[in-house]
């Protein structure tokens, strides 16, 4: 599929874009995610500015994938080690 033409609504702004069709969907869901961010923050803090209420927004996400990534590291050298460990019990096997 190729590019297609969309308008994404966040905070109040209108953002034209050229997407791959197959991104479209993705990229709805996120701008709707972040709407209703900003729309919680609002109603939780006494913040009206719209950039406040964006930098706060990318702050959570950013810290939120920041923490899923090291979780990923975690899990992939905790892996590592079971497939080094596996690997050894193996070739101690076949060594007998």
């Amino acid at each position: 599929m190729g590019d297609i033409s969309i308008k994404i609504n966040i905070a109040d702004r209108v953002y034209p874009l050229r997407v791959e069709a197959e991104e479209e969907e993705v990229i709805r869901h996120a701008a709707k995610l972040i709407n209703e961010k900003i729309k919680e923050l609002q109603e939780n803090y006494a913040v009206r500015d719209k950039q406040d209420l964006l930098s706060m927004c990318v702050l959570q996400y950013a810290t939120g994938m920041i923490k899923a990534e090291k979780g990923a590291k975690s899990q992939d050298a905790g892996l590592e080690q079971s497939i080094h460990e596996l690997d050894d019990l193996l070739t101690d096997f076949f060594r007998k």
